[in-house]
């Protein structure tokens, strides 16, 4: 292993991370054309219905039971990165907020003291395939963080930047700026109780497109004790200073450094998460995640209590109907539509 490469790993259904990041999965469904309720026009036999993540057939219904996806579930403690690459997550709170949004964009929500969400994946084509494609990503709160209000934010597509490099023989290496910032260009701002939003972080996420034989230089992050992992995922491989990543492998990387990778195959895809660490206890239990025990046991009492608000849909399933339209509605009532037309 090279003096670049400070950490390797495999990539399972959940990636590996380090802090100040808890989680990180790779949605990738080929859903079959959609049926009157949105859900999949084949049938569900053999399924584990409620915990199917087979992907069977090329996707999967995950705790879905009519639309694939995943219905209302408390979190506390921590803040959800959605980054969507193709299809729709249509997205319902317990604070009565609402969205509907893919094809690029990002929600970024801060679940903070506490809130209940669903995430659904509605089959919005009925004469065509479905395809879904996104990343999950979970970020930590310090403790002082925690209990702050919930929030989301909505990064639309046409609002993150894409970054183009051009190497000496003029072969592209697309990035998308999802947070942070890359050659000038800055992500929209996450929500404002972030780890992200401090300015002494260095969150970043990135989505790197090489093209063939590509070549691109990762640049020098902001501090010395900034941790960078690198994702490699589809059917690429990277060289990175003499050694090889392949497909369904990451590293931690030194960021110390310029740090040079170079497409090995057809072209490859990977993901950049980097960020400094919190540095606190991780206590972790099913969607909640404080700093000791009793911080757990504290928000399953206060769930039971308060449900967080409570359910104000008539379904744990919420979709928003077969238009096409996306849309974020804010629990302050504020409604937003992105710039660019759907289709």
């Amino acid at each position: 292993m090279s003096d670049t490469i400070l950490e390797r790993f495999e990539l399972g259904r959940v990636w590996p991370t380090a802090d100040p990041f808890l989680f990180c999965v790779h949605h990738d469904d080929d859903y079959p054309p959609g049926d009157e309720e949105l859900g999949p026009i084949e049938p569900l036999v053999g399924r584990s219905i409620g915990m199917d993540f087979s992907g069977r057939d090329g996707w999967s219904m995950y705790h879905g039971s009519l639309v694939p996806g995943f219905p209302q579930h408390p979190h506390r403690g921590f803040e959800t990165i959605s980054f969507m690459r193709r299809g729709l997550m249509d997205h319902s709170d317990s604070l009565g907020a609402a969205a509907r949004f893919g094809r690029g964009d990002v929600q970024w929500m801060t679940a903070g003291r506490g809130i209940v969400h669903a995430e659904m994946f509605p089959l919005l084509r009925s004469d065509d395939r479905n395809p879904l494609e996104l990343f999950q990503i979970w970020i930590n709160l310090p403790h002082v963080d925690k209990m702050v209000e919930p929030h989301f934010s909505m990064l639309w597509d046409h609002e993150i930047p894409k970054h183009v490099a051009l190497d000496e023989a003029g072969r592209p290496t697309h990035v998308t700026v999802v947070a942070g910032s890359l050659a000038g260009q800055r992500a929209p701002s996450p929500p404002p109780d972030s780890w992200a939003a401090r300015s002494d972080t260095d969150v970043a996420i990135w989505h790197l497109d090489l093209a063939e034989d590509a070549s691109w230089t990762l640049p020098v992050a902001k501090y010395p004790d900034t941790v960078r992992a690198l994702y490699v995922f589809g059917d690429g491989a990277l060289r990175i200073d003499g050694d090889e990543l392949t497909t369904e492998h990451g590293a931690i990387i030194r960021c110390d450094v310029p740090v040079t990778i170079t497409d090995i195959a057809a072209g490859t895809e990977a993901l950049v998460l980097q960020g400094r660490p919190i540095k606190e206890p991780v206590v972790q239990y099913g969607p909640f995640v404080m700093t000791d025990r009793r911080g757990i046991q504290q928000a399953y009492e206060d769930y039971q209590r308060t449900g967080f608000g409570g359910w104000p849909w008539h379904e744990a399933d919420p979709n928003h109907g077969p238009d096409l339209a996306r849309f974020a509605r804010h629990a302050d009532g504020r409604t937003e539509e992105p710039a660019t037309a759907d289709a």
